[in-house]
């Protein structure tokens, strides 16, 4: 199951609150997040755009905080399907529904090293898309 390895709350990432319940479905899965106009944590961009990941340990209620990734890197990492990522890859995340692609159409998450280790890097000042 995917899970944050290298990250540290005072800089890798901020916490902020669940605007909807995280599902038995979502969790152990990597999600791409935004913030919407209230400042909750949603998947896909809503409002602020792909600000960061999300890893659902459990169900979550909405109103629960969770840990959103801006720069860290996550062990045991796939695709929301359950397949496996492809290494040496950079990832996107992909507005309407926090899915991830391989091509350059959404907001950098980052890049694999391997298949299953995940580098995210978004908080370095702009994003740039290649």
């Amino acid at each position: 199951m995917p899970r944050f390895d290298k990250y540290d709350g005072r800089v890798g990432g901020f916490r902020a609150i669940l605007d909807v319940a995280t599902v038995a479905g979502d969790v152990g899965k990597v999600w791409a997040v935004g913030l919407n106009a209230s400042g909750r944590v949603v998947k896909g961009a809503s409002t602020t755009g792909i600000v960061g990941v999300i890893c659902p340990v459990r169900a979550m209620a909405a109103g629960e905080a969770i840990d959103v990734m801006t720069d860290g890197e996550i062990e045991d990492f796939t695709l929301q399907n359950g397949s496996a990522a492809a290494a040496a890859t950079r990832y996107y995340g992909v507005a309407a529904d926090g899915t991830y692609s391989t091509t350059n159409t959404g907001t950098r998450i980052g890049w694999t090293v391997e298949a299953t280790r995940l580098i995210v890097r978004m908080s370095r000042g702009t994003n740039p898309s290649t």
